[in-house]
């Protein structure tokens, strides 16, 4: 039997998949690394724990389960985004990494809008957000300027753990999107983005697609992770490009639900002449000349898990949610809104904060519990309506992540989306993406979309129901006055959050 590992590098942990030609996931292995916030709204980690954990995981999955390392023929990565690696000339990290849920860079926005103008859209198709990867690299040299002066190169987090297995720099074009220094629809680096921040392109890694062979295990690596130097390695992509993947995402029609603790909708697009004004993400897909659309909501899972932390602590989420179906979609009049930490998509507001509107003395905890599910979705659900409003067919939604482990909740999102909702037999998300590319790269399969038959399975679909879709689509009408109706609110309330 042949065998591919898909590698996941998130940002609490590392997780590695083994796969064989059937897509069966055979064993799977993570390790756990730490967060460093040194200050309010800092998040680094050290670089070199991703490499370590990466090995140890790998080791674990050929050692622990008896497998023969010549029969693994590739690995291939799914990463993290938007994460600053800057390297010295030798190699090595000049710093921790600054990772995308960093919030200290929101001075070198406004730096970028102000000097690029309409360029930032036109060419990186995205707004400037703390998130992403230019920012940082302008704060590091603003703040940090004797660590900026032994930088010679940067790249994202997975490719410095490729790296250190190949000893070859690439960057593929999923992430590179991310960095708003990718001319995505040319698929260049910019050169006006560049040019504009001072920038040589040297300092940019050559970019490669994300099935693409970027050589084999050094041999150091291999020893540490059980494996052969004949192993391939394929570059991999972004973690919502290797999530598409895993979940099928992959022609025209078909569009992705994710809710973890932040939520994505994210939708195919065939080509690059989709224009959303940077009110949703737009970028480089990981399967070759395709691209996608994402929306993202800031707290969708983290809002159920703050409501069962706060108000049923010593539950679980059944018991938290035993009953939820039987209460009538509407929650009995009272609506939710899930900006816990601000929100993203459709307003990237920082300051906005969640609401309970409509209470009365009739609500119950389960209406509650109803109400934080609905309020999730009509979110997400506003991603869906900017997509059509663009013109996008929005007909079929794979659910995937904690919204797809409740039916009550499938069946919500395909009425509040008013689309078939269907949930997969096996998720593994991101990791079996990732697994995906090396598979498609090792020759398995002649297209991503062959992979995807065999690798990818649906189980339960959910359709939408009439009277549910028409309830919701009045209550949808109300949720969006909610956040103009309240943000002035909220900002006067700001000065008194501790």
């Amino acid at each position: 039997m042949s065998y591919v590992i898909g590698i996941d590098l998130g940002t609490s942990a590392v997780k590695a998949l083994l796969v064989n030609r059937d897509g069966n996931v055979a064993a799977e292995a993570s390790r756990s690394y730490p967060l460093f916030h040194e200050r309010s709204g800092w998040s680094e980690q050290r670089a070199d724990d991703w490499v370590q954990g990466t090995l140890e995981a790998i080791a674990e999955l050929v050692s622990g389960n008896g497998i023969d390392a010549a029969a693994i023929e590739g690995i291939s990565f799914s990463g993290q985004m938007h994460g600053l690696v800057l390297l010295d000339e030798a190699g090595n990290p000049v710093r921790n990494a600054i990772l995308w849920n960093d919030t200290r860079t929101t001075e070198q926005c406004r730096e970028i809008e102000r000097v690029l103008g309409d360029k930032l859209l036109s060419v990186t198709r995205n707004p400037a957000l703390e998130g992403f990867t230019l920012p940082k690299i302008l704060w590091v040299r603003q703040h940090e300027p004797e660590a900026f002066s032994k930088s010679s190169l940067f790249v994202l987090p997975k490719d410095y753990v490729r790296y250190r297995l190949t000893g070859q720099l690439h960057m593929d074009y999923s992430d590179a999107a991310g960095t708003l220094m990718l001319d995505v629809a040319g698929k260049v680096w910019s050169q006006d983005v560049l040019e504009a921040f001072g920038l040589p392109a040297s300092f940019c890694p050559p970019l490669v697609e994300s099935h693409g062979y970027v050589g084999n295990l050094l041999p150091d690596a291999a020893a540490k992770a059980g494996l052969t130097e004949a192993t391939k390695v394929f570059a991999g992509g972004a973690d919502n490009a290797c999530g598409a993947i895993g979940s099928g995402i992959l022609s025209e029609g078909l569009t992705l639900c994710s809710i973890g603790t932040s939520g994505v909708i994210l939708s195919y697009e065939k080509d690059e002449t989709s224009d959303y004004q940077g009110k949703v993400h737009f970028f480089n897909h990981g399967q070759e000349n395709a691209f996608y659309a994402m929306g993202v909501t800031l707290a969708a899972g983290y809002s159920l898990s703050w409501f069962k932390k706060t108000f049923a602590p010593g539950e679980s989420y059944d018991q938290l949610l035993d009953g939820v179906g039987a209460v009538k979609p509407g929650a009995g009049g009272l609506l939710f809104t899930p900006y816990l930490v601000g929100e993203r998509t459709p307003h990237a507001d920082s300051s906005i904060r969640a609401s309970f509107i409509g209470m009365d003395g009739s609500h119950e905890r389960i209406h509650f519990a109803r109400a934080v599910m609905e309020g999730i979705t009509f979110s997400l659900g506003e991603s869906v309506h900017m997509l059509r409003s663009a013109g996008k067919s929005v007909d079929k939604i794979v659910s995937i992540g904690g919204g797809a482990q409740n039916p009550v909740w499938l069946q919500m999102q395909a009425d509040i989306f008013d689309a078939t909702v269907v949930s997969l037999e096996n998720e593994q998300g991101p990791g079996l993406g990732a697994a995906m590319l090396a598979a498609y790269g090792c020759g398995w399969f002649d297209s991503l979309e062959a992979c995807s038959k065999s690798f990818v399975k649906y189980a339960s679909a959910y359709t939408p129901q009439p009277e549910a879709v028409q309830t919701y689509r009045e209550l949808f009408s109300v949720y969006q006055q909610v956040y103009h109706q309240t943000r002035s609110m909220n900002e006067a309330l700001a000065a008194f959050r501790s």
